[in-house]
């Protein structure tokens, strides 16, 4: 071949490779887009990926056995199949709802009632709705003075609010925080809501600074849950990106929420306005030690290096396995083959935590079950690594580097039973602020995210414990004026929740309300 034809054979290998990479991109992108967020996967699609062609002619003696796998892949199945109990039949209209009768009668009884007798009644149930109200508090304060001490200073009530001026109550601040930060509405159609709903006018900038003096009251209770979360020396943390708004430019930067939870317990929310490792040191307390588990992202490493020897770095096996998932449409034999091992070693953690095991039995469990899998992993990255079939720029080679590159931390959850073999409950803490940003699209000010960090920390809280956030926030906005600064540990979602439930007693159940006619009680809820 002269040397021009060895040249245009170059560049046309070259142009198919890139279009092979181009085309696996594409794909993915297209997934992301339209395909399905889950990352489950049955034997069925194990099965389609392990008869890919995508193979090798010799393939490596771990991933050879289509028979063998497939094999296993049924013994498993079957030994984990555990039937889920059926649950019972809920009524379709819950019975703890309160009732109201609404009585109808034939017009006929109606014309001569003394000529008919009753013989019974059908009764049909339907689950109805009344909106929401606005309502003035009036909060009347008598004054006093003692009828022999004419000339003495009068007496008064103090007022139990928190803001002497401010127009708002404890339950349209509580109403204000939840339907932003739970229910993802954003101000200016709460504004809306209000005025079109309820012709009621309350701007979006006297909402802003409603919610700028609610966080500043509830910050005592945050630094609470933070002091909690740290305790303990087992964190799991993320990150995720939301923009926030330049002041004078008219233009949005990015900034971070970096969120961290104690799994079993609460996670909190701190404001960034970068992602650096330096976020960390300001973020995690000097005196912490103990794991840490996160992703791949570089900013960990680097703050566990300055702290080397008190912080232990845990990896998450379904970051692992989502770089896997990515790669299978180009290489569905070996990506099939290493989503089959770690599909075994969540299995293993299914039955652990149906048993509800403590950390000893994990460690234990793990030590002689996970620890093959985990094995067997390790050895067949590094074969496929080997083989050089596939460019270093392909989503299978990026997979195995993100893979190995956190191998030691990958098997940290192996050696600890307390860590989990993934850090999905920190992400799962973060997915309300997801849904937010979509919604409200960025942050007023960089100043305006940590307040949303507060509130986002106390409502996560509230969830975990299946605490209603508006009566949580309409009860603390109402105590705390009356209660001194070392009494708010009262009112940490914890002891709030305790409180509450020792206060619950059974009481007769009130009879249901009956009224003559529809239009009556019509009249009756309006």
């Amino acid at each position: 071949m002269t040397p021009l034809e060895v040249q245009l054979t170059e560049e046309v290998k070259a142009l198919r490779e890139e279009n092979k990479l181009l085309r696996e991109k594409v794909d993915l992108l297209i997934k992301r887009l339209f395909g399905r967020s889950s990352e489950k996967l049955d034997e069925d699609q194990l099965m389609l990926l392990l008869q890919g062609d995508d193979g090798p002619k010799k393939e490596p003696a771990s991933c050879a056995n289509s028979g063998a796998l497939e094999a296993e892949i049924k013994k498993r199945a079957q030994a984990d199949k555990v039937p889920a109990p059926r649950p019972p039949r809920e009524a379709r209209v819950p019975e703890h709802l309160p009732a109201v009768d609404v009585l109808i009668e034939p017009e006929e009884v109606k014309a001569d009632p003394p000529a008919w007798r009753c013989i019974g009644e059908e009764i049909t149930v339907q689950l109805d709705y009344s909106p929401a109200r606005y309502f003035r508090r009036r909060i009347i304060r008598k004054k006093y003075v003692k009828r022999d001490e004419p000339h003495q200073a009068p007496i008064l009530a103090e007022l139990p609010i928190l803001q002497e001026r401010s127009i708002a109550g404890p339950g349209l601040l509580a109403h204000i925080i939840v339907s932003k930060y739970c229910d993802h509405l954003p101000l200016y159609r709460q504004e809306q809501i209000a005025l079109l709903r309820h012709d009621l006018g309350i701007p979006r900038q006297s909402m802003a600074r409603y919610l700028l003096a609610a966080s500043q009251w509830l910050e005592p209770l945050y630094r609470g849950i933070c002091t909690g979360v740290m305790a303990g020396g087992y964190l799991q943390g993320d990150e995720t990106m939301i923009e926030y708004l330049e002041p004078g430019n008219g233009e949005t930067r990015r900034g971070y929420f970096w969120a961290f939870k104690k799994p079993g317990g609460d996670a909190f929310f701190v404001w960034q306005t970068s992602r650096a490792a330096a976020c960390l040191q300001q973020i995690i307390p000097a005196d912490f030690s103990g794991t840490l588990q996160c992703d791949g992202y570089g900013a960990y490493p680097a703050f566990a290096r300055i702290h080397e020897g008190e912080i232990v770095l845990a990896a998450c096996w379904a970051h692992a396995r989502r770089k896997f998932v990515e790669a299978s449409a180009a290489a569905k034999t070996h990506t099939g083959f290493i989503l089959l091992q770690i599909q075994h070693l969540y299995r293993i953690e299914a039955r652990l935590r149906q048993r509800k095991a403590g950390p000893r039995l994990r460690q234990a469990v793990r030590s002689a079950e996970s620890r093959v899998i985990v094995e067997r992993i390790g050895k067949a990255l590094v074969l496929m690594r080997g083989m050089a079939r596939y460019t270093p720029q392909s989503a299978l080679s990026k997979a195995i580097d993100y893979t190995l590159t956190l191998w030691p931390m990958l098997q940290v959850y192996l050696e600890d039973g307390r860590v989990e073999i993934d850090n999905n409950l920190v992400e799962n803490a973060i997915r309300p602020t997801a849904i937010g940003k979509k919604n409200w699209l960025f942050i007023g000010e960089a100043e305006a995210g940590q307040r949303s960090a507060i509130f986002y920390t106390v409502i996560e809280a509230c969830r975990r414990r299946g605490i209603d956030p508006f009566e949580y926030l309409r009860d603390v906005f109402t105590r705390m004026p009356a209660m001194k600064v070392s009494e708010y540990e009262q009112l940490l979602p914890d002891a709030w929740a305790k409180e509450r439930d020792r206060a619950i007693t059974v009481l007769p159940m009130r009879p249901a309300s009956r009224e003559i006619s529809g239009e009556a009680q019509v009249k009756r809820l309006a």
